[in-house]
């Protein structure tokens, strides 16, 4: 290592030593540095030698357990030829196209091999070969799935679309602050459907909060701007603005100039010619806001309406809360929801009502509703008979659980054909998130979480959105799509294709040392987690690895069979042992199952907050039949 230039002085410190190290590009966290640092000053002055900062160099890139794999192919047990590398690609990394795995091996060596002459003699050292086993080549994620793979021109409804709830909020739903943030924050991780939470404000303008409560209030003409411009800066495709809309006609008059000045022609305020009578594609509404309101009238009379002064014309509707719906009682039946006998006058049951509001929408603000028009769900039964194409229902998680468990048939039925929304029950004051996996399930398009807080939903929904360039869409399995398909996720299906993975954890690669702790230490232990259809919730655990967060090895072998791969997600959560409490989170990292690379992989860790923790990770071995 050419370091002696850098202790031309003699002795270094802590801080130089950091320094040094992100010089020589090994990644390191600086409370592991920190104790390594103790260990290794020998006179205890806080200040170390060459010899002593090479000690520390070993210590942070010695590992056995990649030692074991190079000395596997390299046949001196020095240097790994090309040939050895290309085979170390076809058998252990699963790149099976040999010419593909030859130029790999080329690139490889030159991009990773730190000493000049090896790279000259096409060759790699066991320390080039460490740097490649810690790139971004190795992560468990395949690359293919950074980028937009999926068919993208099927109607919308045929997507799940990373949404968001009360999106204004950035903490609980009563006191806290309301924040542009909340809207800035959501579209960088790929959000596509905002909620906007609209009130009438002084001075003729309009404001965003949570109503009836004490946070704090943001003027909509700036919750727009703030959306305008970060709107497609993850993500090409569709926005969606959820107006939870408590307006008067009058300031709903000041919201839709507001957006009509504020997004211009990228606001969709007409159909498309080609989309006339169905919902377009995500491709055809490419840099797009779409608005979801309630709306009057058809889409035709909209365009009918074209051309004349709309301002001063309101219309009544019945209104819908975002709150957790009652307006029709389940009964814990497997057939219907409770209901009075039939009439027939229209041969349509006549529901039981339990409270009516309703509310006024001025036509200046229902003309810009056009693929995304509010519609109160009212049963699977008047949906078939009377919602058209461009109706999006809002359920509330509760009532829709139970439809899940009692109806899951006649669930995916109606989410084949309409857009609907699934949003937390009121009584989550503390912006607490249900479990969305089991609305995906079902083929709900936009369910919608409080992204503001971490936790288990969150980082599903962050693992889920991962896949498909992080575009926020995902293309829904053809058995979720398809009309003719009988699947029901609370069966195992008949023609199933299950996925049968293997995971060997390896170790763990600095990781986060335990809160507890005086040093760098932490009793550490894996779960690995599977979240799918019922059949397939599954979870294992490593033993526990004492008093070592730096280099844990547990050399475990784990084997799932996974009956609906298409919707399974896999979680590796790294937690610290605790006898009095409940175990100490230190890390996690979930994806989806389809979306794993084989072979020898680096798994990256995240915080509870959804931060990297680089370095931190874990080395594991894929490898899994279908």
């Amino acid at each position: 290592m050419m370091i002696r230039d850098d202790f031309k002085g003699g002795k270094i410190n802590l801080e130089k030593t950091l320094k040094l190290l992100e010089k020589l590009d090994i990644p390191c966290n600086n409370i592991h540095v920190k104790y390594i640092f103790k260990d290794n000053d020998r006179l205890k002055q806080g200040r170390i030698t060459i010899e002593e900062f090479r000690a520390i160099y070993r210590v942070l890139t010695h590992r056995e357990e990649i030692i074991e794999i190079f000395n596997t192919y390299a046949e001196n047990r020095k240097f790994l030829i090309e040939g050895n590398l290309v085979k170390f690609l076809i058998q252990e990394q699963f790149l099976l196209d040999i010419n593909k795995s030859i130029k790999n091996a080329s690139e490889i060596i030159q991009k990773y091999e730190p000493i000049e002459e090896v790279k000259q003699a096409r060759q790699m050292s066991f320390e080039g070969f460490t740097r490649y086993i810690g790139s971004p080549e190795c992560l468990l994620f395949n690359n293919e799935c950074e980028k937009v793979y999926q068919d993208m021109t099927h109607p919308l409804n045929d997507y799940f679309i990373s949404s968001s709830h009360n999106t204004y909020l950035i903490s609980d739903q009563f006191l806290g602050p309301s924040d542009l943030w909340g809207y800035v924050s959501a579209l960088v991780k790929g959000c596509r459907c905002l909620e906007i939470d609209c009130w009438d404000g002084s001075q003729n303008e309009p404001v965003v909060y949570h109503g009836y409560t004490l946070t704090s209030k943001l003027l909509f003409k700036t919750v727009i701007q703030a959306i305008q411009k970060y709107a497609f800066i993850t993500s090409d495709y569709p926005v969606v603005l959820s107006l939870e809309n408590h307006c008067s006609p009058s300031q709903q008059e000041v919201m839709a100039d507001n957006l009509q000045s504020t997004f211009g022609d990228a606001l969709l305020s007409d159909m498309l010619d080609d989309f006339p009578d169905k919902l377009p594609s995500p491709e055809a509404l490419k840099f797009k806001i779409l608005v979801k309101n309630k709306k009057i009238g058809s889409l035709k009379e909209t365009r009918e309406r074209k051309g004349f002064n709309k301002h001063g014309q309101v219309e009544e509707y019945e209104e819908e809360d975002d709150q957790e719906d009652d307006y029709y009682k389940i009964k814990d039946s497997e057939y219907s929801l409770e209901k009075q006998p039939e009439s027939s006058a229209v041969g349509l049951p006549l529901f039981k009502k339990k409270r009516v509001r309703f509310g006024k929408v001025a036509l200046a603000l229902s003309d810009l509703v056009i693929y995304t028009k509010a519609e109160k769900f009212r049963s699977f039964q008047y949906s078939r008979l009377y919602q058209q194409f461009n109706e999006t229902n809002s359920i509330g998680e509760t009532r829709a659980r139970k439809l899940c468990k009692l109806r899951a048939p006649e669930f995916i039925l109606h989410t084949r054909k309409f857009m609907t929304r699934i949003y937390p029950k009121a009584t989550r004051a503390d912006s607490s998130n249900f479990n969305p996996q089991e609305f995906w399930n079902i083929g709900c398009q936009m369910v919608a979480l409080n992204f503001q807080t971490p936790g288990l939903p969150m980082d599903l929904q962050n693992g889920k959105f991962l896949d498909n360039g992080g575009s926020g869409y995902i293309l829904k399995p053809e058995f979720l799509r398809d009309l003719k398909s009988n699947f029901d996720p609370n069966k195992i299906p008949i023609d199933n294709n299950p996925v049968t993975l293997t995971i060997r954890l390896i170790s763990g690669v600095q990781l986060p040392p335990s809160n507890y702790s005086s040093s760098n230490k932490a009793d550490t232990l894996v779960i690995i987690e599977i979240y799918g259809v019922p059949n397939d919730q599954m979870k294992q655990q490593t033993r526990v690895i004492k008093r070592n967060a730096f280099s844990p090895k547990w050399n475990e072998t784990f084997t799932f069979v996974i009956e609906v791969p298409e919707l399974a997600l896999i979680r590796f959560v790294v937690e610290n042992q605790n006898f009095i409490t409940e175990n100490e989170f230190l890390g996690q990292y979930t994806l989806p199952v389809l979306c794993m690379n084989k072979g020898y992989r680096r798994v990256p860790l995240f915080s509870k907050m959804g931060e990297s923790l680089e370095p931190a990770s874990l080395f594991i071995y894929v490898w899994y039949i279908r």
